[in-house]
């Protein structure tokens, strides 16, 4: 019976490891490299996921610090708190200090913003989602442009990716895009730290940029293995599986389909009041036998938008597919999108929509959208891609810092 105990307590161990403690940059920061803030005036560029393990703010942390002073915090979308969904924030005022929040998302604009001089030195401390579209690492570019034309060093207090930093999908944009784009893969790989490392010698930027990096954390290791605490980066970022599909099914917000905002599963699913479950599942098992939906489950569902940010569908029933991850190492969500829009195509040609301009920012231009209106296989499109993803894993190993 014992021997029976032991070997059941091993199974166990195997089956469901113990999370590592991996200890985010602003941690790092305080217990290894005060140093960098000590003396210093210091602005802090951060929302609700700038927090240590047990979910202190950066912001009280930072100011309980001698010798430190916080004198401006600085906002990304969403706001500081991350609870605003939709665009144009105002400046505000930080209730629990006092400390003026300039909104970077619609507020004054950041060459406008006089304080600035007043600072010595630029933190950043932002949770990523590990995709292109996803507007953090922009703003984040943004102010080390920034800290660069002023002469203020930049400090990044980096945290994983979560959604791990082994795989590289999707496609690269068709040309250097704005500064709101970085050129990056759908699925770059990248914490924070390592994409600015890259842009600011790729871009040219030559800012007095350090990265505090995120202890104990390795590339292949997926956020629920660390440790951390799950905080929402965004409203519509619930948890860690609507990670893992976002950089696919955020293509969808180019079209007229819903993504679930205004749901809790937010780009876990997709759907339409027009769509054929049942003839668009009968395509994809197709799309499966081909190898293009590996690593995921597809299943019929039915929800209602209740007030989404993007205002599709508010309060209309809506018939929808359900994405569920089965084999993380396994899934690529952007080829299993380029499927999913494959199939709706065939199903509904007269019905799917691209916002073209919107569809071709979030692809990187228009060569996708092409593809799919040609009636272009899956796997030609994506085979497409790959000398570009191979391109882009030499260019970025230079900066890699896990």
């Amino acid at each position: 019976m014992r021997r029976h105990h032991l070997s059941l307590l091993g199974w166990l161990a195997c089956a469901a490891p113990a999370a590592a403690q991996v200890r985010p940059g602003i941690e790092v920061l305080l217990s290894d490299s005060s140093q960098l803030v000590r003396g210093k005036r210091v602005g802090l560029l951060t929302n609700q996921t700038g927090v240590d393990r047990a979910g202190h703010r950066d912001i009280d942390l930072l100011r309980r610090l001698p010798d430190t002073r916080l004198v401006l915090l600085l906002g990304p979308e969403h706001g500081l708190s991350g609870v605003a969904d939709r665009p144009g924030l105002p400046d505000a005022v930080d209730s629990a200090t006092g400390l003026p929040i300039y909104s970077l998302y619609g507020g004054t604009p950041l060459a406008a913003i006089a304080l600035l001089d007043s600072v010595d030195l630029l933190l950043v401390d932002l949770q990523d989602a590990g995709a292109r579209y996803y507007s953090y690492p922009a703003t984040a570019l943004l102010l080390m442009r920034e800290a660069a034309r002023r002469g203020h060093a930049i400090v990044v207090l980096d945290r994983p990716d979560p959604v791990g930093g082994a795989a590289v999908q999707g496609n690269l944009p068709a040309r250097p895009g704005p500064s709101d784009l970085l050129a990056v893969p759908m699925r770059h790989g990248m914490t924070l730290g390592e994409l600015l490392r890259m842009a600011n010698v790729v871009d040219a930027i030559h800012a007095a940029l350090t990265v505090v990096p995120a202890a104990g954390w390795h590339r292949s290791q997926f956020y629920d293995a660390t440790g951390l605490p799950w905080v929402r980066p965004s409203p519509n970022m619930p948890d860690l599986e609507s990670a893992f599909h976002y950089p696919g099914t955020c293509l969808f917000e180019g079209t007229n389909l819903s993504v679930a905002r205004g749901t809790p599963f937010a780009f876990q699913a997709i759907g339409a009041p027009w769509l054929d479950t049942a003839a668009v599942l009968a395509h994809l098992h197709a799309a499966r036998r081909q190898g293009q939906l590996t690593g995921v489950r597809v299943s019929g569902v039915a929800f209602t938008p209740e007030a989404p940010g993007d205002a599709k569908y508010d309060g209309v029933p809506v018939a929808g597919l359900r994405l569920h991850v089965t084999d993380r190492g396994r899934y690529d969500p952007t080829r299993s999108a380029v499927a999913l829009l494959t199939a709706i195509r065939a199903v509904h040609r007269d019905s799917l929509r691209f916002n073209g301009p919107r569809f071709d920012w979030l692809a990187g231009g228009p060569a996708l959208r092409d593809a799919l209106v040609a009636g272009r296989p899956v796997t030609a499109i994506v085979r497409e891609w790959q000398p570009a993803l191979a391109r882009f894993r030499r260019a970025r190993a230079p900066y890699l810092l896990y």
